[in-house]
C-alpha cells in the first residue's frame, strides 16, 4: 500500500455545543482531548461511519412519532465526536444549488480503543481506510444511490493538513486508502480522505462519517443482527490466508443472521470467494447494507429500542463539524424518510484493472458524476425534485445551450497542446477557447502524437473549471495531473470534426449520464439477497 511516511493527521474531540462552518476548526468544548497535540490544539477523534446515515434516518422517525425528541436530543448531544474541519481543503467544489445531499461513509480498520481485539493486530498499527463510499441523496429525496470507490484506486490526493499547521504536496497515481493514512497515524484522517474524493469527483461533500470495527459490530448487535448470504462455506483460512491450514468452518453457504463480530467478519473476508478481489467483498458490503435496510424498514422501533440505538449510534462514529450537534443529525436523518428501498441503489465507480491496482474507467467515471452532480439517476431520471437543475440542459455541466453560447471561460487559462501529428490543430482550438473568454497561456505539441480522444487535464482543485473547458470538446475526457494548470491535450476525434465550438456553432458536450453499465451493474435495496455476491469466478 502506498502512504506517506512523515505526516500526522489532524486532532479531534468531542463536541457538545453548536459547530462552526465545515472550513473552520471546531473550538475547544468539554470532554477531555483524544490522541496527541499539535500547534496549540487538543487533539480529537474516534472512528465512525458506514451504518450511521441509515440508523439516524429511521431515528429521526422514531424520536418524531414518540414525542421523545427532547431526551433522545441530550443523548445524542453528549455523546457526538467530530474531526477536525480545519483539515479540509480550503479549494473546495461551490456547493451548487441542489437540496440533495453528498454524503461520505468511510470505514475504518484503526486497531485504537479496542478495536485489536475484534480486527486482530497491534492498537498501534496505522489507521487505514477499509472501506468507502459516497452516498448521494437525489434532491427530491426519494432516490438516493451509494457509490463505493475501491480502496486501490489510483487517484491524486491533493494538499493534506499536518500537525505542524502545514499541508502536503498533492501525491499523483496513489491507492486512495492512502489518503486516510497521511500522517501514518493509528486514528486516520477523514479530512483528508474527504479532499480526496472532492478532487476525485469535483462534487462537494457535505457531510463525512467515519466508523470503526467495535462501533460497527456494535450497530449491528443492537438492531438484532443482519440476514446475509454466502456462495459458499467460509472457514477461517478465507478469513486469515496467513494461517497455515483451513482452520474451523465459520459461516456455512446459505442465508443466515449475523452479528458483532460474525457481522464483522462478513464484510471483512476477502479470499476464497469468487477471485479474492476488493471488488467482490464491495458488492458483499452493498448487499449487507441494503439488508440492514430492510431490516430496519420491517423491524421498526419502540420507544424501548430507541435509546439503546440512539446511544450505538452516536457512540459508534467520529462526524464532520457540520453534523456535530443532535437537531442536524436529526434533520439531515428526516431528509431520508421518504426513500424506498427500490429506490436506493448501491453502484461501485467504473473501474478497469490496471496492473494490480484499480484506475477509473473513463468516460463512464466522469458521466457517473455528472449525472449525480445534475441530480439525474443512473437510469436518467431527473431526481431533482424541482429545484434549479431540472431541465435537460442543467444536466451538462456549465448548463450550456446548443451553439455553446453558455459557456464562458473568464477568469480560465488555459494551455492547448496538440496530441496528433495534424498542423495546426492546437492552434486552432486556442481561436475557439479564446472565443469563448477563456485565457490561452501557450500552444505547441503534445509528448505523445498519438491522441485518439481530446483530454482535459487538470491540476489539483481545478475540477470544476476543467469541467467547463470540457464543455467545448465532444466526448473529451478528464484527467488529473500534479501542479495547478488546466492543459488541453487535442486529440484525433478533433479532427474528425469535432471541434470545439464557437459562438454561434453547434456543441455536444463532455459525459454528463451514467453508462448503462452502470445501471446493469446496480444493485437495489429490494434486491434477492443471494444474488451478485462476488466479483470473477465463483460469486
Amino acid at each position: 500500500m502506498t502512504t506517506t511516511s512523515d505526516q500526522a493527521t489532524p486532532s479531534r474531540r468531542r463536541r457538545r455545543e453548536e459547530p462552526p462552518g465545515h472550513d473552520k476548526a471546531p473550538g475547544r468544548t468539554r470532554g477531555r482531548p483524544r490522541g496527541k497535540r499539535h500547534g496549540g490544539r487538543a487533539a480529537r477523534r474516534r472512528k465512525r461511519g458506514p451504518l450511521r446515515t441509515v440508523l439516524m434516518a429511521v431515528l429521526a422517525l422514531a424520536v418524531l412519532g414518540t414525542g421523545g425528541l427532547g431526551w433522545v436530543y441530550l443523548k445524542l448531544n453528549g455523546d457526538i465526536d467530530t474531526f477536525d474541519g480545519e483539515g479540509l481543503s480550503k479549494n473546495r467544489p461551490e456547493s451548487g444549488t441542489s437540496k440533495g445531499a453528498n454524503v461520505l461513509v468511510i470505514g475504518s480498520d484503526a486497531r485504537t480503543e479496542g478495536n485489536s481485539a475484534l480486527g486482530g493486530g497491534s492498537k498501534d498499527d496505522i489507521g487505514r481506510a477499509d472501506t468507502a463510499f459516497l452516498l448521494h441523496v437525489y434532491a427530491d429525496h426519494k432516490h438516493a444511490i451509494a457509490v463505493s470507490i475501491p480502496r486501490d484506486t489510483l487517484v491524486t490526493i491533493p494538499p493534506c493538513l499536518l500537525p505542524d499547521g502545514t499541508w502536503t504536496e498533492a501525491q499523483s497515481d496513489t491507492m486512495f486508502n492512502a489518503a486516510f493514512s497521511v500522517g501514518q497515524t493509528e486514528s486516520g484522517n477523514p479530512a483528508c480522505t474527504q479532499n480526496t474524493v472532492e478532487e476525485l469527483t469535483g462534487l462537494r461533500v457535505d457531510h463525512t462519517l467515519v466508523v470503526d470495527f467495535k462501533g460497527f459490530a456494535a450497530l449491528t448487535d443492537v438492531v438484532g443482527g443482519v440476514r446475509v448470504c454466502l456462495p459458499q462455506d467460509i472457514y477461517q483460512g478465507d478469513l486469515n490466508p496467513n494461517r497455515a491450514t483451513k482452520g474451523d468452518l465459520i459461516f456455512e453457504k446459505g442465508e443466515q443472521d449475523v452479528s458483532g463480530q460474525k457481522a464483522l467478519d462478513y464484510v471483512r473476508i476477502r479470499h476464497g470467494i469468487g477471485d479474492g478481489s476488493d471488488i467482490g467483498r464491495i458488492k458483499r458490503q452493498q448487499a449487507f447494507v441494503s439488508s440492514l435496510l430492510k431490516k430496519i424498514k420491517s423491524d421498526g422501533l419502540t420507544p424501548t429500542k430507541l435509546l439503546p440505538l440512539a446511544t450505538a449510534a452516536t457512540q459508534s462514529m467520529t462526524v464532520d463539524p457540520g453534523l456535530g450537534t443532535a437537531d442536524k443529525l436529526i434533520a439531515f436523518g428526516m431528509s431520508l424518510k421518504d426513500i424506498d428501498l427500490h429506490d436506493t441503489k448501491f453502484v461501485t465507480v467504473p473501474w478497469r484493472y490496471q496492473g494490480s491496482r484499480v484506475a477509473l474507467a473513463e468516460p463512464d467515471a466522469s458521466g457517473l458524476w455528472a449525472a449525480l452532480k445534475a441530480d439525474r439517476t443512473i437510469d436518467g431520471k431527473d431526481a431533482s425534485g424541482g429545484s434549479k437543475k431540472t431541465s435537460e440542459a442543467s444536466a451538462s455541466p456549465g448548463a450550456t445551450g446548443s451553439d455553446g453560447s453558455g459557456v464562458d471561460g473568464d477568469g480560465i487559462d488555459v494551455a492547448v497542446y496538440n496530441g496528433t501529428t495534424v498542423e495546426g490543430l492546437a492552434a486552432e482550438a486556442a481561436t475557439a477557447l479564446t472565443g469563448h473568454g477563456f485565457t490561452v497561456t501557450g500552444t505547441g505539441n503534445a509528448g505523445s502524437r498519438e491522441h485518439s480522444t481530446t483530454v482535459v487535464q487538470y491540476g489539483t482543485g481545478q475540477r470544476s473549471r476543467a469541467e467547463t473547458v470540457a464543455e467545448l470538446f465532444p466526448g473529451a475526457q478528464l484527467e488529473p495531473i500534479g501542479g495547478s494548470a488546466i492543459n488541453v491535450v487535442v486529440g484525433a476525434s478533433y479532427t474528425a470534426g469535432d471541434s470545439p465550438a464557437a459562438p454561434g456553432a453547434g456543441t455536444e458536450t463532455a459525459p454528463t449520464s451514467a453508462s448503462s453499465s452502470v445501471a446493469e451493474d446496480a444493485r437495489s435495496g429490494d434486491d434477492d439477497l443471494c444474488a451478485d455476491l462476488s466479483y470473477g469466478t465463483g460469486g
